[in-house]
């Protein structure tokens, strides 16, 4: 009796003492199967998920309808080891934010670029992020919007293939990666600081 009164209480101060801090973002940058991989690898990210965002139709999907949303990944991360303001410097090397049309080999309004905030605190360090891309590209215009966040639709069911598409097709996925030169048009942009 003694054992299991200490056992319960062990778990119990254990589960009071563990202070899970996790936060949340929404980014836009053309193929999600992309943005989760970049996203996947960065320090103090602990999920990435595929979805979509922006539109008004409710429950949008991949092969019927998403009209008026954009493909997109829900970031969850750790803020006491990368901080939202580090998540954007890495958004802005990921993706083209010269391109109205879509991202890279993708183009039609669900691959747009975008930025979506959940409060004035993250809009402030938006600007501030997106104004420092327009200040390194005096002669280019960042077309990259930023945006109030709204109902984030995770891809699933018969569709949620398309979560972790790069691990579950490693082949596929470097092979449209390579062909939609993303990487090859990121490395124009950003240099060294694409690389990842």
């Amino acid at each position: 009796m003694k054992t299991t009164l200490e056992f319960i209480l062990f778990v119990s101060f254990l589960s009071c003492a563990v202070n899970v801090v996790a936060d949340t973002t929404i980014l836009a940058g053309g193929c999600f199967w992309c943005m989760e991989a970049d996203f996947e690898k960065l320090a103090g990210v602990t999920g990435v998920v595929s979805g979509f965002t922006g539109g008004t139709l409710i429950n949008p999907t991949y092969n019927g309808n998403h009209e008026g949303h954009l493909e997109a990944v829900e970031i969850t991360y750790d803020p006491a080891k990368v901080s939202y303001q580090e998540l954007l410097e890495y958004y802005w090397v990921h993706i083209d934010p010269f391109d109205a049309q879509g991202q890279f080999c993708d183009k039609g309004p669900s691959y747009l670029s975008a930025i979506f905030v959940a409060n004035e605190t993250e809009r402030k360090l938006a600007e501030q992020s997106k104004r420092k891309v327009e200040e390194q590209f005096p002669n280019e215009k960042v077309v990259t919007p930023i945006l109030t966040a709204s109902t984030f639709y995770p891809v699933k069911d018969n569709e949620s293939y398309h979560q972790d598409y790069y691990k579950k097709n490693p082949i596929r996925y470097k092979t449209y990666r390579w062909n939609c030169g993303r990487d090859q048009r990121l490395k124009e942009i950003w240099g060294d600081k694409a690389i990842h």
